[in-house]
């Protein structure tokens, strides 16, 4: 029987393709094992998959900045290798799948040690930290962008597949959508996307304009986990911290959607012809790969952008937000149009799967 680890956490976004992959491998008889964080949201994620058993280890946050945490978490990385080498030798996988995130890079690193071989995906234009560190490790390199080869030294690992796009929102139901928050099917719906760890830009927007927005709009609100505001619940106006399962409903029902610009996300909307607009976050945050994201999507004519320093201004917000719903159909219509290369989340497993059968080196 063969064996496949995944790996990837610290936000959604570095565990929602594995997600997506999983069931391929269970329903074709592998056994699967997951190495993650102890505390990251992938723990509670992969409980899902009752056959899938999950290895918390160490890890240590990867910064591009100055922080005196940098010196203790890079004391918890060499443990994090140490006990992902052991886990690879007590499970003696096929081949690892990574989707980044920092608790990836030991587990890579370990593979390597091991003699395992190790995939990997990027999902933006430029490499993460911990995908760029994994690079000289793994065997390919998979790549939602075409220009994603440029930042690669050995060019021969990059396989540009386009994004992947899962089945998750498959069976859609907008009225179910609307019956979990309360809405009427006559009345606009904005989404609020920040991310499953929240977005206090944004979340701070939303409660500020709360009651112009309800003039108008109803508000679906994602506000990540633990950012809920119990103190506000008002008609027209419903907030998760995180959705699973009903995303898919809630999106359906959504009319406009206000989001970061992490490739996933937006190429998600993309898909699903959903007009947007893009707060990507802040470069002093990130290595700036939200803002190519989200200029790439505004040129084309997808989206419109605004910039997270400029969030608090309210009349830009609303303005922004009435244009795009109001031109909603052209926006539409230039998605419609679209022409780019993308793969189905079974078509990747397929290429991981070929790899251990020796038919894809």
């Amino acid at each position: 029987m063969n064996k496949i680890i995944f790996t990837g956490g610290g936000s959604a976004g570095h565990v929602t393709l594995n997600l997506a992959l999983i069931p391929y491998f269970l329903q074709n008889g592998w056994e699967v094992r997951y190495i993650g964080s102890k505390t990251g949201i992938e723990k509670d994620l992969i409980k899902k998959f009752d056959a899938v058993k999950y290895y918390p280890i160490e890890t240590g946050k990867l910064r591009r900045y100055f922080s005196w945490q940098n010196f203790m978490d890079a004391l918890k990385i060499p443990l994090g290798i140490i006990q992902a080498v052991g886990i690879i030798l007590k499970e003696k996988p096929d081949i690892i799948f990574s989707k980044g995130g920092f608790v990836s890079f030991p587990v890579v690193l370990a593979g390597y040690v091991c003699g395992v071989r190790s995939v990997m995906h990027e999902s933006d234009v430029t490499p993460g930290l911990a995908n760029k560190m994994s690079l000289p490790f793994v065997t390919k390199f998979f790549t939602t962008f075409d220009d994603t080869i440029k930042y690669v030294k050995n060019k021969s690992k990059v396989d540009y597949i386009g994004p992947v796009l899962s089945d998750r929102f498959e069976g859609a139901d907008k009225k179910r959508g609307l019956d979990l928050c309360g809405f009427d099917e006559n009345k606009p719906v904005l989404m609020f996307v920040g991310g499953s760890l929240g977005a206090k830009t944004i979340n701070d927007a939303v409660r500020k304009n709360l009651d112009s927005l309800l003039e108008k709009y109803q508000v679906i609100h994602i506000c990540g986990r633990g950012q809920i505001d119990e103190q506000l619940k008002t008609n027209g106006y419903c907030q998760f911290d995180y959705v699973d399962t009903a995303f898919k409903d809630l999106m359906e029902a959504s009319d406009v959607v206000i989001s970061r610009a992490g490739s996933n996300a937006i190429f998600e909307l993309l898909s699903l012809k959903k007009p947007m607009v893009l707060v990507p976050l802040p470069c002093a945050s990130s290595r700036g790969e939200q803002s190519l994201n989200a200029k790439s999507f505004a040129s084309k004519g997808f989206a419109e952008v605004i910039a997270d320093e400029k969030l608090g201004d309210s009349e830009l917000l609303l303005k922004t937000i009435d244009d795009v719903f109001s031109h909603r159909k052209t926006y539409q219509k230039a998605m419609e149009d679209a022409d780019f290369k993308s793969t189905n989340n079974t078509e990747l497993a397929l290429k991981v799967a070929a790899m251990v059968e020796n038919k894809e080196h």
